[in-house]
């Protein structure tokens, strides 16, 4: 190598090492939106901490921030996949030591809204602060309130996250949120949204809810395809996890009493909860007034503009396959199968009984493009939680031990192909990769 090279290299190393500060520099500046020594508006009052709790409800804190093996309420550990690596949630406990405890309100809303953590670094975006920055002033008041006056405090050490260097550096996460995400709402958003069942209903779809996390397909870059419905993606379904989350614009197939049942019990006339909606109806929507749940039904069935539904009820074929399987006459394998394993509760006629067990003809679950969820069920069973509005609680068994992979296969391609269904068959490698999930604990 000649000494000309070298000098060209070493400054070529100099000037990355100057772009990379600068950028670092730069990157120090935008985290410090807001003020961490902002102090509450309001008297820390009872109705305020409970208030607070309504709204911890609303927003599904619990989901998150307390782990699955045992854990206590919001001290993290969760782990949480995502494309870099698993991220666990913190302790969100009044603990001064592993807590927010010496949190001030400031360090609160810098968080909650701004994706900026009580050490000035860039939150990750499975914390949806995106959606939260709608939050307003005096709802967040009341969640900080909750947080550190009504719930018990826990000394539990938050879990590193298993994320790879150099993908677990955090800095760039501040030009991420700057692209996209919002800045905080100003205070009319506070008045909008008591002025209007449909405005309140926005509010809280848009923002406790964070409903287009899971809803809303997303970018490769991570961020949602749209916050609200000017955007042409927000709530037109996306994937989670292997299952097929439906889309929420217009919801044509449920009536807006539909949706309220759904969300305030698990189930209603046509359906009933199954996956990961099932914590979110048992820890969140389940304890919400009605006025809430009737406003955010207001809203959904508002939106235009999603994708037209797959499915369209044809009486001839519905009422065809309904005459096959009272006849139990020249049956295949797969309407053999539901008729000995399915039958009983879903009936001949794939209706099932409302508010007990869900429909089949049209289900979503039953028409998604990838039938992962379809064959999830059917393999480990699914129940209903139960709810102040539906105390009972209603078991599926699963058929993982009963039915082999050809055999489920069979069943789940029927059920997509019977009555008005006309989704693509299910093959035997489909229900293995399923199985394998479910064995690992997926």
């Amino acid at each position: 190598m000649t000494s000309k090279v070298r000098s060209r290299l070493a400054v070529l190393v100099v000037l990355a090492a100057v772009a990379a500060l600068l950028a670092w520099a730069l990157s120090v500046v935008l985290n410090r939106s807001g003020d961490p020594q902002a102090q509450m508006k309001q008297a820390m009052s009872p109705q305020l901490i409970e208030k607070g709790a309504y709204l911890a409800r609303a927003g599904d804190c619990v989901a998150c921030h307390t782990s699955h093996d045992g854990g206590k309420p919001f001290a993290g550990g969760l782990g949480i996949a995502s494309p870099i690596g698993t991220i666990y949630s913190t302790n969100i406990t009044p603990d001064a030591s592993t807590g927010i405890g010496n949190w001030t309100y400031g360090d609160f809303e810098r968080a909650m809204r701004r994706g900026i953590g009580h050490d000035g670094s860039a939150l990750y975006p499975a914390m949806p602060y995106p959606s939260y920055a709608k939050v307003s002033d005096q709802d967040l008041e009341a969640l900080y309130a909750y947080f550190m006056k009504g719930v018990a405090p826990v000394a539990q050490a938050n879990k590193a996250n298993d994320i790879p260097w150099p993908l677990s550096i955090r800095w760039p996460l501040a030009y991420w949120r700057t692209l996209f995400s919002p800045l905080p709402a100003d205070e009319g958003v506070a008045e909008a949204a008591a002025q209007s069942e449909l405005q309140r209903g926005a509010y809280l779809v848009q923002g406790l809810g964070h409903c287009g996390s899971c809803h809303t397909p997303r970018a490769l870059t991570m961020q949602e395809k749209g916050l609200d419905e000017s955007a042409g993606g927000y709530l037109t379904g996306a994937e989670l996890n292997g299952w097929a989350v439906p889309a929420l614009r217009g919801m044509p197939h449920w009536s807006q009493q539909q949706i309220v049942d759904y969300l305030g019990s698990g189930r209603n006339s046509v359906a009933s909860v199954a996956g990961e909606m099932k914590d979110v109806i048992a820890n969140s929507t389940s304890h919400m007034s009605d006025a809430d749940l009737q406003a955010m039904a207001v809203y959904l069935k508002s939106l235009e503009g999603g994708k037209a539904p797959a499915y369209q009820h044809q009486p001839q074929r519905s009422e065809g396959t309904t005459a096959k399987l009272t006849a139990a006459k020249g049956l295949n394998l797969g309407e053999r199968l539901y008729v000995d394993n399915c039958g009983a509760c879903h009936f001949v006629s794939g209706e099932g009984a409302p508010e007990v067990f869900p429909r089949l003809d049209g289900a979503s679950v039953v028409n998604a493009d990838n039938p992962a969820a379809l064959i999830h069920v059917i393999l480990a069973g699914a129940q209903t939680p139960s709810t102040e509005r539906a105390p009972s609680v209603l078991p599926m068994p699963g058929f993982a031990e009963r039915m082999d992979d050809a055999e489920v296969a069979e069943l789940a391609t029927f059920l997509r192909q019977g009555w008005s269904n006309h989704a693509a068959a299910v093959t035997a490698a489909q229900v293995s990769d399923v199985r394998a999930e479910l064995q690992h604990g997926h």
